[in-house]
């Protein structure tokens, strides 16, 4: 089962990933020791976000800033479940 988050959960990118910005790529990627993954923008946009400080309410008030007309909140909740479920993030 997927691990659930909830608005208070802080999520961060967990000790054996890395996300850096691509130039080559143009995207986002997640670095790992046996590779990569390319994430598409939203997902770049969503894991710069997962520092270990800000709540998951921190995070949608943020991207609801940048994208003021993008209705994304249960696409976060569902993205955070992937990241973590794929071991990227996890909770602090």
């Amino acid at each position: 089962m997927a691990e659930q988050y909830t608005a208070n959960d802080v999520p961060q990118i967990a000790p054996t990933f890395r996300l850096q910005w691509e130039q080559a790529q143009d995207c986002y990627v997640v670095l790992y020791p046996e590779g990569m993954v390319k994430l598409s923008d939203s997902a770049g946009e969503i894991m710069k976000r997962c520092d270990g400080e800000t709540t998951v309410t921190g995070i949608l008030n943020n991207l609801h800033e940048t994208f003021p007309d993008a209705d994304l909140d249960a696409d976060v909740y569902k993205f955070l479940e992937v990241a973590h479920g794929n071991g990227w993030i996890r909770k602090k």
